[in-house]
């Protein structure tokens, strides 16, 4: 029997009359490889947020390796193992990716309170900046500032510092977003070897990515989850297609579905 490592029951999110997120209950278990899609407006950022701790539900729990985190604040969420990266990258521009991640693995090994070191002097930070540098592919810009890099070089060190972070979980909103073509296949391959104990949701727009990385999808409308299956039944689900037509992504379907 699978490990359940996440899992929300009976979600809900109102804003007044608004409810972005409406009796939402799903399960992730260890291992995964989840897309959550839907059309915009669906809830999907909503429901990001409300697993990371950023808004508090209106009613429902959020379960994290059998225990109940609805109430935990987001950085000891973090510590428990279930972090995120964003739409848009929230680096430190004037940082090199070594830089970036050695604030990152200090931060996990309990080192961030040493002000009084110099940054990586713990025998523990530089290899484990190193595998992250190669496993990412950013080996060849380590010591160049942030705001020098290539887009999608920025998106992987966003990335790498979640992985950094040591999580039970992943949350990845549109790793893609933004990013040129001629980019996003490294980017592709990278997320498609993330190692296979770390459960990964990740929220993307991008057919393309969808169906080449997540085993199992999940589809938001208005809120609720609308269908919940495997990456086939979804993508020959009649009823899936049809929402997706006012955003004329219909064709997408079947293109990335079928190769």
């Amino acid at each position: 029997m699978s490990e359940i490592v996440l899992e929300t029951r009976g979600l809900v999110k109102r804003f007044g009359g608004i409810t972005p997120t409406n009796d939402v209950s799903i399960t992730v278990e260890k291992g995964a490889r989840r897309a959550l899609i839907g059309p915009n407006g669906a809830g999907k950022t909503t429901l990001i947020n409300l697993l990371t701790g950023v808004l508090e539900p209106t009613a429902g729990s959020i379960w994290l390796d059998g225990a109940d985190i609805t109430q935990l604040a987001s950085h000891r969420r973090v510590r428990r193992g279930i972090v995120r990266t964003f739409q848009i990258n929230q680096l430190f521009n004037e940082l090199t990716p070594l830089q970036s991640l050695a604030l990152s693995v200090s931060a996990q090994l309990g080192l961030g309170g040493r002000w009084w070191q110099r940054l990586g002097a713990d025998a523990r930070v530089a290899p484990r900046c190193d595998t992250l540098l190669k496993q990412f592919r950013l080996d060849d810009v380590l010591n160049q500032q942030v705001k020098h890099l290539a887009y999608g070089k920025r998106r992987l060190l966003e990335i790498a510092i979640a992985l950094a972070c040591e999580p039970r979980v992943l949350l990845l909103d549109e790793p893609v977003a933004g990013v040129p073509e001629g980019e996003r296949e490294e980017i592709f391959d990278i997320i498609n070897a993330l190692p296979a104990e770390v459960s990964v949701l990740l929220i993307e727009h991008d057919m393309d990515l969808v169906f080449n990385f997540a085993s199992s999808v999940t589809v938001l409308v208005n809120g609720a989850v609308f269908a919940e299956g495997s990456v086939d039944a979804i993508a020959n689900d009649p009823r899936v297609k049809a929402v997706y037509l006012g955003e004329s992504l219909g064709e997408s379907f079947d293109k990335s579905a079928h190769g």
